[in-house]
């Protein structure tokens, strides 16, 4: 067998993250450092990080107290992420933001 003919054989899918009902699929900056966002199954809602960002103890999330920081946030695999590999867990956020529509973070 020919290496060109190996290689084609053994290419991989592209990476796909699981379905999951938590994973965002849309995040957008507002001010005061809130976010709104969406998840995959529709449920939509607001996350202040306005007290978090400017804690003592905020450890690597004090970086995002700037606001050209803070704005540059995405969505990766469905997580919200910032430069730095600084995120948020999904998990948790879904589950504040199905029960109350904002997840105050803390």
């Amino acid at each position: 067998m020919c290496a060109k003919a190996a290689a084609e054989e053994n290419r991989s899918a592209p990476l796909t993250p699981p379905s999951s009902p938590w994973r965002v699929t849309a995040v957008k900056p507002l001010e005061d450092f809130r976010l709104w966002v969406e998840f995959q199954d529709g449920t939509a809602g607001t996350v202040d990080m306005d007290a978090f960002v400017h804690a003592s103890d905020a450890g690597v999330f004090a970086a995002l107290a700037d606001p050209q920081r803070f704005v540059q946030v995405f969505v990766d695999y469905g997580v919200v992420t910032w430069p730095g590999e600084i995120d948020l867990a999904p998990d948790a956020m879904h589950r504040e933001i199905q029960a109350s529509g904002q997840w105050v973070v803390t």
